[in-house]
């Protein structure tokens, strides 16, 4: 885990993580170090608090940017905004809803938009139809001939968003010649905190009226849709590769095998038995045990976390869910080329080797180390490095061509 100073090592985290999103325009380093200085202890009020307040001040400047006609300063002022917003709501999602969290994702989704719309070829904000609703999300286009453009569909996880996921990796994939979508699926951002849909576990029957749609778009094409997820993410994705054939590639960011069992894993042996047995005895005694946790301030935090996403009604439910978010069985039906990414010093992703060994197809697996600075969740502190490494295997996968002749990174 990378060290900055917090108090808290998930405050710490969250610091990271939004920090990491500077090279892409949606923070300053300073802004964030000097936010979480204020945050007390591990208060979550304080953290919403302070947050806000940087997002506040920061919005107050792109607007007096924008009517100065400096357009470029006022498009990364309200994008650090948009991301201070959604940094300052994380800490406050939970079960029962706390409409902080509403509110700030709002915020987000504002201020995200209009910075978007000063870009010289703003997105465009799309609809995708799913089931009998439809998923918010975002169209980007490169430059570049139409036709001539690989297509990535950018998944994020439990507590990302659309307007993250641009951060996260819709900006470099941009830079790099790709057309880009990213948008909020079951469980995540807008689509849970505006529209109430929870997670699901099926996320084949998600990504098909995703490709659905983007083949729909003019000058994309079919054979070059590539998805790539991270965080949950890292399940959600090859989970859709081995429903969804049209994908070209897919590239697991924090590659999960097995959420259930990873779950068993940090529960005294006898406990993580008699759960996976179905025994009643070991559900009570969890139930007991996972109370006192989800009263903790950020030591309960996953657990509240996760009974919002999973609208489940505690979390020893919540954890029994989990038994649907496997890829046994399921791995060996991927046929794209798929790449797993493993942080060496990220729990949550320890099963990325365990995912890798399970595919049956073109496959490789990075590992991203601490000594470079990439050991953390999602290489938060490392997105550079990350995109290098990334972007130059799905380039040998789309633009084989452009590798071969050295003019693919």
């Amino acid at each position: 885990m990378t060290r900055i100073g917090a108090k808290d090592e998930l405050f710490g985290a969250h610091t990271l993580r939004t920090m990491g999103h500077a090279p892409y325009g949606g923070a300053d380093i300073g802004e964030c170090l000097a936010t979480l200085a204020r945050v007390q202890g591990t208060d979550l009020s304080s953290w919403y608090g302070e947050w806000t307040l940087t997002a506040n001040r920061v919005q107050a400047l792109a607007e007096a940017e924008e009517t100065a006609g400096h357009v470029e300063s006022a498009r990364l002022a309200y994008w650090r905004a948009s991301n201070y917003f959604r940094n300052a709501g994380t800490m406050l999602l939970g079960a029962p809803l706390d409409r902080r969290a509403v509110e700030a994702n709002l915020r987000q989704t504002d201020a995200f938009r209009r910075g978007a719309q000063l870009m010289p070829s703003p997105p465009r904000q799309v609809e995708i139809p799913c089931g009998d609703t439809t998923l918010p999300g975002y169209l980007f286009r490169s430059e570049g001939p139409a036709g001539d453009r690989p297509m990535l569909i950018a998944l994020g996880g439990y507590d990302g968003t659309a307007e993250e996921n641009y951060f996260f990796n819709g900006a470099a994939a941009l830079a790099r010649g790709y057309d880009v979508l990213t948008f909020d699926g079951p469980g995540q951002g807008a689509a849970l905190l505006q529209r109430g849909m929870v997670m699901r576990p099926d996320y084949e029957n998600v990504i098909t009226p995703v490709v659905d749609f983007v083949l729909q778009q003019t000058g994309v094409d079919p054979n070059r849709i590539a998805l790539v997820g991270l965080s949950l993410g890292g399940y959600l994705a090859p989970r859709a590769a081995s429903g969804e054939h049209r994908l070209a590639a897919c590239i697991a960011d924090g590659g999960q095998y097995d959420l259930f069992d990873a779950v068993l894993q940090r529960m005294p042996a006898p406990v993580a038995r008699g759960f996976a047995e179905g025994r009643s005895s070991s559900a009570a005694m969890l139930r007991r045990v996972l109370r006192g946790m989800e009263r903790r301030p950020t030591a309960g935090w996953s657990l509240r976390r996760g009974q919002l996403v999973h609208g489940a009604a505690d979390s020893v439910t919540y954890l029994d869910m989990l038994r649907d978010y496997t890829l046994k069985g399921r791995a060996g039906r991927i046929t794209c080329p798929t790449l797993v990414c493993h942080a060496e010093s990220d729990p949550l992703g320890a099963q990325a080797p365990e995912l890798y060994d399970a595919l049956t197809g073109r496959k490789e697996l990075i590992t991203f180390t601490v000594a470079e600075g990439a050991g953390d969740h999602c290489e938060a502190g490392a997105r550079t490095l990350f995109h290098a490494r990334a972007f130059g295997w799905l380039d040998s996968i789309l633009r084989p061509a452009q590798v071969l002749s050295g003019s693919g990174y």
